[in-house]
């Protein structure tokens, strides 16, 4: 069975609103259950709408396990690990695969930019650490760089090397990415929203969609439409939806805006993005109000 396709939600990590902002078990527990009732594919967690770089290696050891025992192998659990240490990198990769993880995704380092030797070492290392499949993650507006075509294809050639999530939005460099997957293993995941169509019908096997806490329904059914009956009427109109809710992204940093549409929406209380990022504006709520409106998830006991 591939495990690396479809719809696949990088889920949001709920906080509580204390003075610690904790980790809230209850609401993950019913962001799961929301999520694979309305018929995802997979869970993708600790990526950057998941707030991986504001939660310590322990809490991610305790959350993500705490997820794979409530998903109970209904679907995919996709658990991020990556770091700028090789050595941190493994211990948790190994860790993650210890409680049960179906695969992992690696985002390269950050804050440096190692030469492609090096970066074809760190990813070979972490590979061979564990035996579960490895998802590499190219997401270079916060990474700094992209993961060249060229050490992709050397790293597609190693056993345990599945897949690539890009990030990047940059067509032409999915295009190489996908022509590599023609010859090997690999599979192809789109991780930009807004290029979710054009990246399927150039190959992409799956699409890891952020806007998929919020617009489930509409991601899932774009998901369906694109791989089968491919109504242009339906797909332009989830694609309308999506856009809708991008509109709104400015007012707040990421994944602030997404967590507050979940809320307003009454699907869970995943609380507040972790500090530095601060809680939405009275505007910015206002705004989100306007969106799900357009979208109809509005509970009419909010305005």
């Amino acid at each position: 069975m591939n495990l690396i396709n479809g719809l696949i939600t990088p889920m949001i990590t709920p906080f509580n609103r204390d003075e610690s902002q904790s980790i809230n078990y209850d609401s993950t527990k019913e962001m799961i259950e929301h999520l694979i009732h309305k018929g995802v594919d997979g869970l993708f967690l600790l990526g950057s709408n998941g707030e991986m770089h504001v939660i310590t290696n322990e809490e991610k050891v305790k959350f993500a396990e705490f997820v794979i025992n409530e998903v109970r192998g209904r679907i995919p659990v996709y658990v991020g690990t990556g770091g700028c240490s090789t050595k941190e990198t493994i211990e948790l990769s190994i860790k993650m695969e210890q409680i049960g993880a179906d695969a992992l995704s690696v985002l390269p380092p950050y804050f440096i930019k190692p030469a492609e030797k090096e970066l074809y070492e760190h990813f070979i290392s972490i590979a061979k650490s564990v035996s579960i499949p490895l998802i590499l993650y190219n997401i270079p507006k916060n990474v700094g760089y992209s993961l060249s075509p060229e050490l992709v294809g050397k790293l597609s050639k190693i056993k345990n090397i599945k897949g690539i999530k890009d990030s990047s939005g940059d067509l032409d460099l999915l295009q190489k990415y996908i022509n590599i997957s023609e010859k090997s293993d690999l599979n192809v995941l789109i991780g930009s929203d807004s290029k979710i169509v054009p990246a399927y019908q150039m190959g992409a096997r799956g699409a890891v969609a952020g806007t998929s806490n919020l617009l489930t329904e509409q991601l899932v059914g774009l998901n369906y439409e694109l791989l089968n009956d491919n109504n242009v009427e339906k797909i332009a109109q989830y694609q309308e939806d999506i856009e809708y809710l991008r509109a709104v992204l400015k007012f707040g940093t990421v994944p602030s805006i997404i967590k507050r549409s979940v809320e307003l929406a009454r699907i869970a209380d995943v609380g507040p993005a972790r500090r530095p990022v601060l809680e939405i504006t009275k505007e910015g709520d206002n705004e989100i109000k306007k969106m799900l409106n357009q979208v109809g998830l509005l509970n009419e006991t909010l305005n």
